[in-house]
């Protein structure tokens, strides 16, 4: 089963529970699934799903940030209910000491000497752990590598 089928059983699973606040996050990760194959005219596979979650994951860590800055915290709140359901869909992620192996290698690997190698690093860096880490950690890892 793929990870889109799993999120479309949930929104079935949700509707029946009546949980409301569950069924609009999954139809919201739904819709923009939906946008991108329409805008690509694609299919998506698990990588692009986990690719879309990670970006609305981060929109809604901006949201929190902006909202706790307002001082608004019921819609805070709404924001961090919607990550929760949102991270449930999400592969087990990479601890930080095996990102930075992991980025040890691959700088290794292209034979990258320091700062101006950072984009062929990052190049690769994110195909090989893209869903595993989350990229601005994964992206300090890497400036941590290059200047060493």
């Amino acid at each position: 089963m793929t990870l889109k089928d799993q999120i479309t059983e949930d929104m079935k699973t949700a509707m029946r529970a009546k949980d409301s606040e569950r069924l609009g996050t999954i139809r919201l990760l739904l819709s923009a699934c939906k946008q991108k194959e329409v805008d690509e005219r694609v299919v998506l596979d698990d990588a692009a799903v986990v690719a879309i979650i990670d970006k609305l994951i981060k929109q809604r860590k901006d949201s929190v940030t902006a909202f706790v800055q307002a001082q608004r915290m019921d819609l805070a709140d709404k924001e961090s209910a919607e990550i929760k359901v949102l991270q449930a869909y999400l592969p087990q992620r990479l601890s930080a000491d095996e990102v930075l192996a992991e980025v040890k290698l691959i700088v290794a690997e292209l034979g990258a000497k320091g700062p101006g190698d950072m984009g062929k690093v990052m190049g690769v860096v994110k195909t090989r752990l893209a869903g595993k880490a989350e990229m601005g950690q994964v992206s300090a890892a890497v400036k941590a590598a290059l200047a060493a």
